[in-house]
């Protein structure tokens, strides 16, 4: 990306459209305003009508442009917004158009985002939330990527940075001041007490049960139970389609499919498994072995049970809330199986499926609500904040064992790094292109 180029790109959705909006930024904003707007650069801030031309003279189109001056902008640049009519052809002869001058080029993805970090209008963990609330499908990402780019993640972690360069500041006077007795034994106690302190804090967001990737990313769960039970039969009653092929023969699935909905407000990935049984099939065994898989790994797991089974069901494999028993087939349900139940339905005929979808978009909400916002909402933060922690294990070792300030100051600084790797501060190339790749074109 050449720091001085111009770029420029669509910012508005699939054409055809209505309006359709180019943003452009970079040095040669004034150029493009008096070069290609029939009434030149509009004033800052105020939305004007004019007409784009190319540089044959001929009418592009006839729309409202607005200027933001540097560094009062999205990208801290000087910056153009062009709302033309959302034709094709119309939004192509622009582009042409902006792109005909020799240092302006179309955008690559996220630059924008990316040009807004690097002019410090955001840190990294806004620019994610960024990237968050454009994909939000439901109110609870809205509001998870709201809070993250309103700086509610950022400023936990440049809190926990700033305690971290204290901290690292009163060891170094250990460091600078070996022989002074006094200065060491009083500062050791309360470096102790704050190490302490911070890793409980690191603890309680990394003990947070993957809540904020699940609410990004979706919840998990998982159909098991015995070949024929109907667990293919349920998962296309609730995907509303025939997402898995459904047949009379045992060990018809042999794989784990997966269909997506929203449940509880939250998007939740439901999974078909292989039936559970005793086999010789090594393929049949191998999707067995990753039902249990699916399984473990899940939020919430049905057991379906097949209420003309005349053996008695199996233990629930995992306790409430997390297990959950769904009795299949309601017109054959027994007494004895109606009383081990938490839901009866028929997937065959949707009787009970309201009943049940009800009830497990309420534990889902329950789950999503469970821990405190902020929370950590990418894997990303979870491996930089394992790694502080780790490194603050060492140092607060280092203090119970009188190891020596040194190898202390050097834990926190360490801590201190991965703290600023996840809002950005350190320059980690690899880091920035992979955050920033993810967004569309014109963001």
């Amino acid at each position: 990306m050449g720091a001085r180029d111009t770029i420029c790109a669509l910012a508005s959705g699939p054409l055809p459209c209505a309006i359709a909006v180019l943003r452009i930024s970079g040095p040669a904003v004034c150029e493009i305003g008096a070069q290609f707007l029939a009434s030149g650069l509009p004033p800052a801030r105020r939305g004007s009508l004019t007409k784009l031309i190319d540089r044959e003279g001929r009418l592009v189109d006839e729309g409202i442009a607005l200027f933001a001056p540097a560094p009062n902008s999205y990208t801290g640049e000087d910056t153009l917004e062009l709302f033309l009519h959302g034709g094709p052809a119309v939004v192509a002869h622009a582009l042409e158009v902006l792109t005909s001058l020799p240092d302006v080029r179309l955008a690559e993805p996220g630059e924008f985002t990316r040009r807004a970090f690097e002019a410090g209008k955001l840190n990294l963990t806004q620019a994610e939330g960024v990237a968050d609330l454009i994909e939000a499908e439901t109110l609870a990402q809205k509001g998870q990527a709201l809070r993250q780019l309103s700086g509610g993640l950022s400023e936990t972690y440049a809190r926990w940075r700033d305690e971290l360069m204290g901290l690292l500041a009163l060891v170094e006077v250990m460091v600078d001041f070996p022989d002074e007795g006094d200065v060491a034994s009083n500062a050791a106690s309360p470096a102790h007490a704050k190490v302490s302190v911070l890793m409980r804090e690191v603890e309680a967001a990394l003990g947070d049960g993957g809540i904020g990737e699940r609410i990004r990313d979706g919840f998990r769960l998982a159909i098991i139970g015995a070949p024929n039970a109907g667990k293919s039969t349920l998962l296309n009653r609730l995907a509303g389609r025939e997402a898995a092929i459904v047949t009379a023969r045992p060990g018809t699935t042999r794989d784990v499919i997966e269909i997506r909905k929203v449940l509880g407000g939250q998007v939740v990935w439901i999974a078909d498994t292989a039936g559970l049984r005793e086999t010789d099939d090594e393929i049949e065994a191998e999707g067995i072995r990753r039902a249990r898989m699916t399984a473990d790994d899940a939020d919430l797991c049905i057991q379906l049970v097949d209420a003309s089974d005349p053996a008695a069901p199996p233990p629930l494999p995992y306790p409430a809330p997390k297990g959950i028993r769904v009795v299949n087939k309601s017109d054959l349900v027994s007494p004895a199986a109606a009383a081990s139940a938490d839901f009866i339905v028929s997937a065959k005929d949707g009787a009970g499926i309201d009943v049940l979808e009800a009830g497990l978009a309420e534990r889902i909400a329950a789950l999503a609500g469970s821990v405190e916002a902020p929370v950590i909402t990418r894997a990303r933060h979870r491996e930089k904040l394992t790694r502080g922690l780790t490194a603050l294990a060492s140092a607060k070792a280092a203090l119970e064992g009188d190891l020596g300030s040194e190898l202390v100051a050097e834990d926190l600084r360490l801590a201190i790094r991965e703290m600023q790797g996840i809002i950005g501060e350190i320059g980690v190339e690899d880091v920035l292109g992979a955050v920033f790749s993810r967004f569309c074109i014109g963001k």
